[in-house]
């Protein structure tokens, strides 16, 4: 395969750094997804320096393949305005270029949840559909992603709207039915007041639901009551990888 339907996309989280060469055209991985620890403190030099050996392992089957990297941070003209569950020394930093200087070659430098919300507009459960798509990953914080007939409206820090007086994420996130033992039902109530506000300021075609506990979604998703339509994201793990692979298509969003 060439270049031109193989890209090879990178995730990097706060515990692991995982990557994999996408077959463009279906969404598939053609390559065994390969994952490290991510370097204890998560500084940059040290992220790059993992990122540098998984590229060159996966670009060994594709040198010719484009590189797409995600990562937790508002990402603003390749500068990280933001770090979570990494180094504060990312705040501010050009990592883009930085990451491009490291690899040796020119990269798509994209936060992760835009990543996870582009895969899942271009290959799961937003593939062909029209109108404002919602995708929420539900975890430690509540991460977001706006899709607009296809075009990724990036940097959508959703989970940080001032809901009741709280940061929304601080009680809707999966992290907060976990710390305080709540039962489905009981986050469900907190999720409801989440998404009824979502869906009063920007009236969505659709929300996906993702994140790991969407493979859960039967029990809480039935609990919401809303007019928007909402299905459980199709990728979970691997979103990253294929979201961040396919915006480093020429041509992509």
């Amino acid at each position: 395969m060439t270049s031109l339907t193989t890209a090879i996309g990178i995730d990097i989280g706060g515990t692991g750094i995982k990557g994999g060469l996408v077959d463009l055209s279906t969404g598939a991985l053609i390559s065994d997804r390969v994952k490290l620890p991510t370097p204890s403190g998560g500084k940059p030099n040290d992220i790059v320096e993992t990122t540098k050996t998984i590229v060159a392992q996966l670009a060994a089957e594709d040198p010719s393949a484009p590189v797409g990297v995600c990562f937790p941070a508002i990402v603003k003209r390749g500068i990280t305005m933001s770090a979570a569950n990494v180094s504060k020394k990312w705040i501010g930093l050009h990592a883009e270029e930085l990451f491009e200087t490291g690899l040796g070659r020119d990269i798509h430098f994209v936060n992760d949840a835009d990543a996870a919300g582009y895969a899942e507009s271009q290959f799961g459960a937003a593939k062909d559909k029209d109108g404002l798509i919602i995708l929420t990953t539900l975890g430690t914080g509540i991460g977001s992603a706006l899709i607009y007939d296809g075009v990724l409206i990036p940097n959508a820090e959703l989970g940080h709207l001032e809901i009741d007086g709280a940061d929304a994420e601080s009680r809707a996130s999966y992290a907060a039915k976990e710390r305080e033992d709540l039962s489905w039902e009981q986050w469900a109530k907190r999720l409801q007041r989440y998404y009824e506000t979502v869906e009063f300021l920007f009236s969505p075609d659709l929300f996906i639901i993702g994140g790991g506990v969407s493979k859960n979604y039967e029990e809480f998703m039935p609990l919401l009551k809303l007019r928007t339509p909402m299905v459980p994201a199709v990728y979970r793990n691997n979103a990253g990888i294929l979201g961040a692979a396919a915006l480093a298509r020429p041509g992509a969003a």
